[in-house]
């Protein structure tokens, strides 16, 4: 986080991967940002890494199950194949414009901005990102430390369009942080759901601790 940056105050939350998702759940669309090689693993697909003996993007759309549309902005692979597949322009541009790629497909009034390698995030935590973010423009996991987590966060469709139609910076951070939303606590406990793989430790950590039936 930048050192100018003041921290969202957190909004905590007892959902945990048993909570129950409400049972009149808010729309949403997911829009998963997987994005192809990763530097700090060698240049391998990062989405597609095996971990509990599933796909990292397996997971990740798992926990946004509840989305009317799931649309995936990377390459083509072959997983997820009911999702939309969008890429952004030029492939491996960042994900501002991934978000833009993403974002013209979505219909749902929230959508569900999420990176593809987060192996413990479940439907507890999106409902309750959505849940936090009541009459605010969105809602932003934040992590142990109180850092905004922006590849896990949920927002108005119509609020983001606006302020990607305006924005013309590249980092989410400027992007996101000043449509105020909710700080979103969540329990860490061994896997927490800001966890993400970037390097082949936190895959192979990630692999250890993966149970595919604890969704």
């Amino acid at each position: 986080m930048p050192s100018d940056a003041v921290p969202l105050d957190p909004v905590p939350s007892s959902a945990g991967p048993s909570s129950a998702v409400p049972s009149d759940p808010v729309p949403f669309d997911a829009v998963l940002l997987a994005g192809g090689r990763a530097r700090r693993l060698g240049g391998a697909d990062k989405p597609a890494a095996p971990v509990g003996g599933r796909p990292l993007i397996e997971w990740v759309a798992a926990a946004a199950s509840g989305a009317s549309r799931t649309i995936v902005v990377g390459p083509p692979r072959d997983v997820l194949p009911d999702a939309i597949r969008v890429r952004e322009d030029p492939p491996g541009a960042g994900p501002v414009p991934a978000l833009r790629a993403g974002l013209a497909e979505a219909r749902a009034p929230w959508v569900a901005l999420l990176a593809a390698d987060l192996p413990f995030l479940r439907p507890a935590h999106v409902a309750a990102l959505l849940d936090a973010a009541g009459e605010r423009d969105g809602a932003v996991l934040v992590d142990g430390d109180g850092r905004e987590q922006w590849l896990a966060g949920c927002w108005r469709t119509a609020r983001l369009r606006d302020a990607l139609a305006a924005y013309t910076g590249t980092s989410l951070h400027g992007l996101l942080r000043p449509l105020a939303p909710a700080a979103v606590a969540l329990p860490a406990g061994d896997r927490p759901p800001w966890y993400d793989c970037d390097t082949p430790e936190d895959l192979s950590r990630a692999d250890g601790l993966a149970r595919p039936d604890a969704l």
